[in-house]
């Protein structure tokens, strides 16, 4: 069993992560800034904004791993990735795995390149897109003491396509994950799975890896 913290642990992801690693007997401690409306049987809610670390007390003493589940959306916008660079800080030469989902725009969607976010990627989607690619640099020159991994879902990803969980995925490297018929899609659920089946299994210390069906 680990002890596994989600920050952002009642978002779309962070929801989704907390119910399947409770599922699978982990110790699960959500963080978020407001108490869920439906909370996740047999986890933790501690109430606190991912600005104030120190706000938080322990909680993160004892963990095996943190998954840091922000959306840079509303007072988070312009805010995330300072939130983010502040984790990484804390969790820098400790034995704690910091993992971070991203999004799509990050995504290869050829070896080598280009990404997805500079193939006439949405306007409106750009900023969060942005922030998830500043999030993976961030990461990348981060102190070889942070042991890291960074998840990019597939390009369908969301509560307006929930999908179905499962239970398999497939793993991309760093190449976006299409099918067959050339859709880009992941369930919430399953998403979640490989989350906590790279904190079970880890398979990319230091690394990035995309997941679809």
């Amino acid at each position: 069993m680990a002890r596994i913290i989600v920050v952002g642990g009642t978002g779309y992801a962070g929801a989704h992560i907390v119910r399947e690693a409770v599922s699978r007997g982990h110790d699960v401690v959500a963080i978020a800034r407001s108490t869920p409306e439906a909370p996740v049987e047999g986890a933790a809610y501690v109430q606190g904004s991912a600005l104030d670390l120190d706000g938080l007390g322990d909680v993160f003493d004892g963990a095996d791993a943190v998954v840091s589940a922000i959306s840079p959306r509303g007072d988070m916008t312009d805010s995330a990735l300072g939130a983010l660079g502040a984790l990484a800080a804390k969790l820098t030469g400790t034995s704690t795995r910091l993992g971070v989902v991203g999004g799509a725009g990050g995504s290869l969607i050829a070896p080598g390149g280009p990404r997805l976010f500079d193939q006439g990627f949405p306007e409106e989607y750009k900023h969060e897109a942005q922030v998830g690619i500043d999030s993976l640099a961030l990461l990348q020159d981060s102190d070889a003491g942070l042991d890291w991994f960074f998840v990019h879902p597939a390009e369908v990803f969301g509560p307006w396509a929930e999908g179905e969980r499962t239970g398999s995925y497939r793993d991309g490297g760093d190449v976006l994950v299409r099918a067959e018929d050339g859709s880009s899609t992941i369930s919430g659920a399953d998403f979640a799975v490989a989350i906590v089946d790279e904190i079970e299994t880890p398979k990319h210390r230091r690394e990035r890896f995309t997941v679809g069906y």
